[in-house]
């Protein structure tokens, strides 16, 4: 009975923890269904999307740590599937931007590439996710060496300072809210300087 307990509690956890990722997703869409969008809707979709993928690269990052201090050692079984909605995010912010806010214009998007640094530290962070999304299949996990694979994901850590870069660079006057990411992914990357924890948090 109290296995059974326990796997029921470990699947509504882990149904929560799904709502909550879908959530900002549902709520954009309400918002458009509303005409809440604010108005420049293409702007506001495409900035949200582009910070929850920012938020949830930084939840990623603070999983290891909750586990190591918390001791609620599960979270680190939520770390690949909230890195993956970062990526999902991220994929929704590019795709806004070449199909929405480009259609397409394949031009003005490689001279936006090319002349906009925002632009070009954002795509070189995205491509960098790709490999991070592909190699967490568990099939292809599997094929890695432990160490590889490890050595692989460790780019987390460039990706969301480009991230916050990205969100800098994007913003024309008020930088509290890239500082202030800033700041997290500082404290997140730094906190596994710290020799008496770094073994622990990967």
């Amino acid at each position: 009975m109290a296995r059974t307990s326990g796997a029921l509690s470990r699947q509504v956890e882990s149904g929560l923890i799904w709502l909550l990722c879908v959530m900002p997703l549902l709520i954009l869409v309400g918002q458009g269904f509303a005409d809440a969008l604010t108005a420049n809707p293409v702007e506001y979709v495409l900035r949200e999307l582009g910070l929850w993928a920012l938020r949830f690269l930084c939840l990623t990052l603070a999983l290891s740590p909750l586990a190591r201090f918390s001791g609620w050692r599960r979270a680190l079984l939520y770390r690949r599937r909230i890195g993956l909605w970062a990526f999902a995010y991220a994929c929704l912010h590019l795709s806004t931007y070449i199909f929405v806010d480009q259609a397409l214009d394949w031009p003005t998007i490689v001279k936006d590439i090319v002349k906009r640094p925002y632009i070009t530290i954002g795509m070189a962070a995205f491509l960098l996710l790709v490999p991070l999304a592909i190699t967490s299949i568990n099939r292809i996990r599997r094929r890695m060496a432990p160490r590889s694979w490890l050595r692989l994901h460790r780019a987390i850590y460039p990706i969301a300072i480009m991230g916050v870069a990205h969100f800098y660079l994007l913003v024309k006057a008020d930088h509290r809210d890239p500082l202030f990411y800033g700041i997290i992914v500082l404290m997140l990357l730094g906190i596994r300087l710290v020799p008496r924890h770094r073994a622990a948090i990967k």
